[in-house]
């Protein structure tokens, strides 16, 4: 029986991150970045196509497993006959080449445990020449070299294309593996320890954790949450990836999978008010510094995501060799919505800059003649169709949500120079832009009838987006047309008490056939509109059971399925837990105590 999503935990070094099952096996590892080739990439086909298991002889799953209090290192115990045994997963943060960590610890009895390395470059496709060399084994093909290191009196050898290890462990013995990638063409690594990684690891995430301002109800989720989003986080750019995997189904036997592991605009406000709101400021800044990076150049080239440093061609192919999650293809590489327009990410970066202005972060000299340039721009391109925030597909439209963003970037811009004075731009045709787009969009997008606004203009179907409606101060949360929209998108886009983003229906809109899970990030919205139109106790209501639809780690994914009862999509999702940690703000934060 294959995996479920839910049955991974997550590992990384804020640069890049492996997935491990409760059986023991990491199925899931991209080196030496998160966009990198898989060496491990059984989570998207077989065991053929690399992973790494360590257990105890026989035992299929683990008998439960956790995270360390506040930190990114995992835990698996298991139960035997003879007794118990933990393995102890982590990467420890780096400067340099990335190192897995893996520590087997006897709890109780004699335990015999066996250690499945097979390693797979390019995606599982390419098996390397293996050696021993100065107590190691050594693969390499072509550019990458990887190293394992093990305690001198554990045998390995090789077998059948993979290497093996098998040893016992009794009560309070260890026995520890670290697998090491670099470049093939450079000397071997420097070695870690892998037990002073482990408590250096510890005590690092504890104390980043402690930094946390939230202390409402839930906080270890909260916390959680935080935690995945700086596993997420690529240090040495501060860009932070949609999720460190590619491919997973939003639809179990669908076509709906695509590659994540790169920084999507979309994100850039939702982050930055997680981030500040929680008390990370300088996380804040370093993803703010990625921004006016990333988007820096001509605005008519604006993209909707960017790679980890910047990064703007991310070409996407398939890889016909893996059959993808559960057998659900394709499997695909790179991303081409990276080609489309999407007049929203100018509301979302204009937002976003004003977020942090207003939040006291340094101010960076070019940062306001970037805005100027983004304004001008939008001036002139605004009246465009776009495919919209979720990227659709099936040709462009006139979504209302890509210009209410609109609307976002000129009131932003408005405001900016009437709290500036000394900031210069051309503010009376802003103005006139924000009257003119608000104007529209109350005529246009709005259906009267049913007291709604739609989807595009001139449609009748919803699109859960709208429910940022009053979030972004378009229209104040008491106006009767937006309380009317957060009624019709829940009647009408709820399916098992969530939302989906828009009605299943809509393969003309998408262009895509089949369907898709309800989408995580927008039930958190729909507890947020319903908290500032007065329904707070709705609100928690919601956030109740959705916080609860993490894994047994914390873990959630972009997309649920109330039906089966499983997560969908690529995973862990970095919007669906900014959406956890925003609306736990809004609901339970400081500035909503007495």
């Amino acid at each position: 029986m294959h995996p479920r999503i839910e049955d991974y935990a997550l590992i990384g070094d804020e640069q890049t991150a492996a997935l491990v099952g409760t059986d023991g096996s990491v199925d899931w590892l991209c080196l030496p970045r998160f966009d990198s080739a898989a060496c491990f990439a059984r989570l998207l086909g077989a065991e053929e196509n690399g992973h790494w298991r360590i257990a105890p002889t026989g035992a299929d799953r683990c008998a439960r497993r956790a995270y360390r209090p506040d930190t990114l290192v995992l835990d698996t115990e298991w139960e035997t006959a003879e007794g118990a045994v933990r393995v102890t997963d982590l990467m420890p943060q780096r400067d340099r080449a990335p190192d897995l960590v893996r520590i087997v610890e006897g709890l109780r009895g004699e335990v015999t445990v066996r250690s499945m390395l097979r390693l797979r470059f390019d995606y599982g496709s390419i098996t390397p020449w293996v050696r021993r060399t100065d107590g190691h084994r050594v693969a390499v093909a072509g550019p990458d070299s990887v190293w394992l290191r093990s305690e001198p009196d554990v045998r390995t050898w090789g077998e059948d294309r993979c290497t093996y290890s098998e040893f016992t462990v009794s009560e309070g013995k260890s026995v520890a593996f670290v697998l090491s990638w670099h470049p093939s063409h450079e000397p071997r690594p420097p070695l870690v320890d892998p037990y002073d990684s482990l408590s250096a690891s510890v005590a690092d995430w504890q104390a980043w954790a402690a930094r946390c301002r939230y202390d409402g109800p839930h906080r270890d989720a909260v916390v959680r949450s935080l935690i995945t989003l700086k596993a997420l986080t690529y240090s040495p750019t501060g860009g932070i990836v949609a999720a460190p995997t590619t491919s997973l189904p939003e639809e179990l036997g669908g076509v709906r999978n695509w590659d994540y592991r790169y920084c999507w605009l979309r994100d850039s406000t939702l982050t930055l008010d997680a981030l500040l709101s929680a008390g990370y400021q300088e996380e804040a800044e370093a993803w703010r510094n990625w921004l006016l990076r990333a988007v820096a150049g001509d605005p008519a080239d604006l993209q909707i995501m960017y790679g980890l440093a910047g990064e703007r061609r991310l070409p996407e192919v398939e890889l016909p060799w893996l059959p993808g999650f559960a057998a659900t293809g394709p499997v695909r590489v790179g991303n081409d919505a990276v080609k489309q327009l999407q007049l929203d990410v100018y509301g979302e970066v204009m937002d976003s800059l004003s977020l942090a202005r207003s939040s006291g972060l340094p101010s960076e000299p070019h940062m306001w003649a970037l805005q100027v340039a983004l304004m001008d721009f939008l001036c002139t391109a605004w009246r465009q169709p776009d495919e919209g925030l979720w990227e659709v597909r099936g040709g462009r439209r006139q979504f209302v949500h890509s210009k209410v963003m609109v609307w976002v970037a000129a009131d932003r811009a408005v405001r900016a120079v009437e709290r500036n004075p000394d900031l210069e731009g051309d503010v009376d045709t802003w103005r006139a832009m924000r009257e003119t787009v608000h104007r529209e969009v109350c005529e246009r997008g709005y259906d009267p009838e049913r007291n709604t606004f739609t989807q595009y203009y001139g449609s009748r179907e919803l699109d859960a987006s709208l429910l940022l409606i009053p979030r972004v101060g378009f229209l104040p949360p008491d106006d009767r047309r937006v309380i009317g929209t957060v009624d019709a998108v829940r009647e009408e886009l709820g399916h098992g008490g969530y939302l989906h983003r828009y009605s299943a229906e809509q393969t003309v809109v998408d262009g895509l056939p089949g369907g898709e899970g309800t989408f995580l990030v927008c039930s958190f919205w729909l507890a947020d509109a319903l908290h500032m139109t007065g329904r707070t106790k709705e609100a928690e209501e919601l956030f109740e059971r959705l916080v609860v639809l993490g894994n047994d780690v914390g873990l959630l994914s972009e997309e649920y399925d109330p039906v089966a009862g499983r997560q969908l999509g690529n995973f862990p999702q970095a919007f669906s837990h900014i959406g956890l940690v925003n609306t736990a703000l809004a609901l339970f934060g400081p500035d909503e105590a007495g």
